[in-house]
């Protein structure tokens, strides 16, 4: 209960600016729930799945590889869905080239990747701004400040405190939302540079698939 009571206090001795900066930290803290989630289930199982169609794909299992893909989630898997599907076309007769799969593999990669960093332009901009509308809180705390003494026409610790206090409490609270943002920025940044690697790896999966049935077809032909 006293946590409680000095938390309400420090929002309501902080000012206005107190409600912006918890705006931010809703936001941001969302954001982060959402992006930590969505990540987890993309990069979940995306070795396994490699592993699965690539075994499925060289034994020439195509329609359980595309089943096994349907069945998983993530950007990987989506990826590798989408080769699969134009390599099942092509060998079905359809008109699809080897540039026909390359670019729908391209195209579903740039799709997923756009959907992979959606969030973090949000969450890079309340780690810039919260900082600044702590130090504008400061200012207008300051500003305060200097009106308290010129009322009084005096300078006493009393006038001034509640303008310093505004002051110290919105630039800790800016610096305190903005902090654990960027840390978390960067930690999603590096998942998804991890993901790009094992998208570009499904794709590099698919394109292997392309070639050696290409070359057993040589073959055979020879």
């Amino acid at each position: 209960m006293d946590n409680q009571y000095e938390l309400l206090t420090l929002f309501t001795d902080g000012g206005f600016m107190m409600y912006p900066l918890i705006l931010c930290s809703l936001i941001a803290i969302g954001v982060m729930l959402a992006k930590a989630w969505t990540l987890t289930v993309a990069h979940r199982d995306s070795q396994r799945l490699l592993r699965e169609i690539e075994t499925l794909g060289m034994s020439g299992r195509l329609s359980e590889a595309i089943a096994t893909a349907e069945e998983t989630r993530g950007p990987v898997a989506a990826i590798l869905l989408a080769g699969l599907r134009r390599l099942r076309d092509r060998r079905a007769g359809a008109r699809a080239d080897g540039k026909d799969i390359q670019k729908a593999i391209a195209t579903t990669g740039v799709i997923e990747l756009d959907f992979l960093e959606r969030g973090l332009t949000v969450l890079g901009t309340i780690a810039n701004v919260a900082p600044m509308l702590g130090f504008l809180g400061t200012v207008i705390g300051m500003i305060l400040a200097f009106q308290a003494i010129e009322i009084a026409g005096q300078v006493e610790p009393g006038l001034v405190a509640g303008g310093i206090k505004v002051a110290l409490i919105t630039t800790a609270t800016g610096l305190s939302i903005a902090i654990p943002v960027n840390i978390g920025y960067n930690y999603f940044v590096t998942r998804i540079d991890r993901l790009i690697l094992d998208m570009e790896e499904g794709a590099q999966e698919v394109l292997g698939l392309i070639w050696d049935l290409e070359d057993r077809g040589h073959r055979h032909t020879a």
